[in-house]
């Protein structure tokens, strides 16, 4: 698959993981570090990618990355988006959190083949309420300054970015595509179900031990 001129990866990392307890893009949902599992992912389409993370977080061996600039700390992952834009502004990003382990090449096939480069991003709608999923989504370069205009607003919400600007929204083919796993109990009910070589049922069972 030829990879896309001016398309980079950027891998959303700069969390705490605190409910988890440890480092999200060391959880091993498919035979190696989540990092490594989503860097193989995008790198099949984008010409570059790179883990956003915090100054004072490990970089990983061979994987390139972009540090939360100065003028964006502390804001969640729009910080990581727009320190990115700022960096390669000649660039449109293929964001991807590191917590969403049933992301398939269908699923980013998918994104890329509907993507509308003279929208602000393409986006999946959630299957839950509808709005945005802007941790799976193209980031178009060009709309960077009306990004920087909300965070200059104080929203530092990337769903409300994506809600208040001219967005296409893609129907998810499968509804589990965007399902993340924020806690250990929700990482071993996947595990269990990658395991099983059945990913798309529901692995989200509440009245599970």
């Amino acid at each position: 698959m030829t990879k896309i001129k001016n398309l980079y990866g950027l891998i959303l990392a700069g969390g705490s993981s605190k409910r988890m307890g440890q480092d999200k893009t060391l959880m091993d949902y498919h035979g190696k570090p989540q990092i490594e599992h989503v860097h193989n992912l995008l790198e099949v389409h984008c010409t570059k990618v790179f883990l956003s993370k915090r100054a004072d977080q490990k970089a990983h061996k061979g994987v390139l990355s972009i540090d939360d600039d100065q003028s964006f700390l502390n804001i969640g992952p729009l910080g990581g988006i727009l320190s990115a834009m700022k960096t390669c502004p000649e660039s449109s990003w293929l964001v991807m959190a590191c917590d969403l382990p049933f992301v398939t090449q269908e699923t980013l096939g998918f994104l890329i083949q509907n993507r509308d480069p003279q929208k602000i991003a393409t986006a999946f709608r959630s299957v839950h309420d509808g709005l945005p999923e802007p941790l799976c989504a193209i980031w178009e370069g060009p709309g960077y300054p009306e990004i920087l205009g909300f965070f200059k607003k104080n929203v530092h919400c990337p769903r409300k970015v994506l809600i208040n600007s001219n967005t296409k929204l893609l129907e998810q083919e499968d509804p589990r595509w965007l399902d993340n796993v924020n806690d250990q109990t929700e990482f071993k009910q996947a595990i269990n179900h990658f395991k099983k070589g059945n990913i798309y049922v529901e692995y989200f069972d509440t009245t599970a031990p």
